[in-house]
């Protein structure tokens, strides 16, 4: 894949204020979602402290949780993540950190019996999102799916 770079056009410590103001739980995309989800009849809890990774929204019902990911933090493959021009040795190694730390936290989830979904931001918002019907419609055919979803992560992410 080749590999994009944007130029930050902030100094050091405005992008610092800017990074440290981002939140991990609670964002734009992930209320959208469980709104969503929540007027379509899903029942959920949020960010369990006790399962590996905290996912942003769990179905005990199905025992199946659901990770909204942004796709610049997450690296995600899509026009949405492009690698910063400044620090690229920084940022390389703490988003390939955040990715293997995915991969352990999914590992352990479905260890434990839990089905894993990953919706990517780029589903939510973007140029390529799904409308919230068909999105949640995804989400609750996967809940409600009676196959073995334990083996293989599945991902929702924009067309």
């Amino acid at each position: 894949m080749l590999e994009q770079y944007m130029v930050d056009v902030h100094n050091a410590e405005t992008r610092s204020r800017n990074m440290a103001a981002i939140k991990g739980k609670d964002t734009k995309p992930e209320l959208l979602l469980r709104k969503a989800l929540f007027a379509r009849g899903g029942r959920y809890r949020l960010h369990v402290k006790g399962l590996a990774g905290k996912p942003d929204i769990v179905f005990p019902k199905y025992k199946a949780v659901v990770f909204v990911h942004g796709c610049f933090w997450h690296m995600h493959d899509c026009e949405m993540f492009v690698m910063p021009k400044s620090k690229v040795e920084f940022w390389s190694e703490k988003l390939n950190r955040n990715k293997k730390r995915d991969q352990v936290n999914y590992s352990n989830l479905i260890k434990d019996g839990w089905r894993v979904i990953v919706v990517w931001e780029c589903a939510i918002k973007g140029k390529r999102k799904l409308p919230i019907d068909d999105l949640c419609a995804n989400v609750m055919a996967l809940l409600s799916s009676s196959s073995c979803l334990t083996e293989k992560i599945n991902t929702i992410q924009g067309n």
